[in-house]
C-alpha cells in the first residue's frame, strides 16, 4: 500500500460502476480515474446541468471513455428508486462497483422531501435504500464487485443516537454531521457482515479523503444572518476554508486515492476503512476507527431502523 497512486490501479475495461457526485470534487476525481482504466461509469447527481457538464468535460478529456450522467437525488427516496429502475433499463443491469461518495456536511438543521434530517438522510439513509436496491445487480456480477462508502475523520465528532435519529434534540450541525459519517462506518461494518454470512465475495469497505480541497466545505460554512456578528462568522469560515485548502488540503485528485484503492487494489478486506496514511493528507493507508463504529448491536439496531425508515430491505442477501 505504501505510496500507492492512481497509476497503480489495474485495469477495469468490463467493469460497471456508479459514483454518487461524480459531477464534482472527490467524486468526480475518482470518476476519471476510474474511466481513465477502462470502467463504465455513471455519474449519479442530483443537478442535471453539473452532472452533464461534468461528462462533458470528461469524454473531452478522455476521447472513447465510457461515461454517462444519470440524475439521483438522495434526498428523495422517490428519486433513489427511480434511478434503480432506470440504471436497469439503461444500461442493461450490469454493475461491479459501487461508490456512495456524494454528501452534504455541517448544514443548518433542515429536513429531505421524506422527513428526515438532511445530513442523516442524503449521507446515510439515501445510500442505504441505494445499495439496497442495486445489491441483486452485484450480487449477479463475476467475482470481485465492491461497495465503497464515503465517511470521515468527522466520525469522532459522536455515536450514532439511536433515540434521535432525526437529530430534533439540541441539533448541532457538526455533531450530526459526525454521527451520519458514523452511520457510514456502521453500514459498511453490518453490510459486510452480511454479506459474509450469506457467502458473497462482494468486498464491502470504507474510506476517507482526509482534508482535500472541494466545495464541500463550502457547504458548511455558516449561513449569512442579519446581525454583524454573523455575517463575520461567514467572512472568517470563508478565509479559513480559503487558507485551510491553499496550506492543508490536498488535491481532490489526491483525496480520491483512498476511494480508488477500496474499490480497485487487490487484497482489500472487507470493512476496511482506508485514509490518507497521516489523517489529514497522504497515500492511502489502512485508517484508525473509533470503536463504536464495530459495535455489532449498533450496526444491527441502526440497519433495522434505516429498513423500516427507508421502506428498503435487503432479502436478496437471503435468497
Amino acid at each position: 500500500m505504501a505510496g500507492w497512486k492512481a497509476s497503480r490501479m489495474p485495469d477495469q475495461s468490463g467493469r460497471a460502476a456508479i459514483v454518487t457526485g461524480g459531477n464534482s470534487g472527490i467524486g468526480y476525481a475518482a470518476a476519471r480515474e476510474l474511466a481513465r482504466h477502462g470502467a463504465s461509469v455513471v455519474l449519479a447527481c442530483r443537478s442535471a446541468a453539473r452532472g452533464r457538464a461534468a461528462e462533458v468535460a470528461l469524454r473531452a478529456e478522455l476521447p472513447g471513455a465510457d461515461v454517462e450522467f444519470m440524475a439521483l437525488d438522495l434526498a428523495e427516496l422517490r428519486s433513489v428508486r427511480e434511478f434503480a429502475a432506470a440504471y436497469g433499463r439503461r444500461r442493461g443491469g450490469a454493475l461491479d462497483l459501487l461508490v456512495n461518495n456524494a454528501g452534504v456536511m455541517a448544514l443548518p438543521y433542515g429536513r429531505t422531501a421524506d422527513g428526515f434530517e438532511t445530513q442523516f438522510g442524503v449521507n446515510h439513509l439515501g445510500h442505504f435504500a441505494l445499495t439496497g436496491l442495486l445489491l441483486p445487480r452485484l450480487l449477479d456480477a463475476p467475482p470481485g464487485a465492491r461497495i465503497v462508502n464515503l465517511s470521515s475523520g468527522f466520525h469522532v465528532f459522536g455515536d450514532v443516537d439511536h433515540e434521535d435519529l432525526n437529530g430534533e434534540r439540541n441539533y448541532r450541525r457538526w455533531i450530526a454531521y459526525g454521527r451520519s459519517k458514523t452511520a457510514n462506518l456502521l453500514f459498511t461494518h453490518e453490510l459486510a457482515r452480511r454479506l459474509a454470512s450469506a457467502g458473497s465475495g462482494i468486498v464491502a469497505a470504507a474510506a476517507h479523503p482526509g482534508y482535500s480541497s472541494t466545495n464541500l466545505h463550502v457547504a458548511a460554512a455558516p449561513q449569512a444572518g442579519t446581525t454583524l456578528t454573523s455575517r463575520l462568522a461567514v467572512a472568517a469560515n470563508g478565509l479559513g476554508v480559503v487558507i485551510g485548502n491553499g496550506v492543508i488540503a490536498q488535491s481532490a485528485a489526491s483525496g480520491a486515492l483512498p476511494t480508488l484503492y477500496a474499490a480497485t487494489a487487490p487484497g482489500v478486506r472487507p470493512d476496511e476503512f482506508i485514509g490518507p496514511r497521516f489523517s489529514v493528507r497522504g497515500a492511502p493507508h489502512r485508517s484508525w476507527r473509533a470503536k463504536w463504529t464495530l459495535d455489532d448491536k449498533s450496526g444491527e439496531r441502526l440497519w433495522a431502523a434505516s429498513e423500516k425508515l427507508t421502506g428498503v430491505s435487503y432479502a436478496s442477501l437471503s435468497r
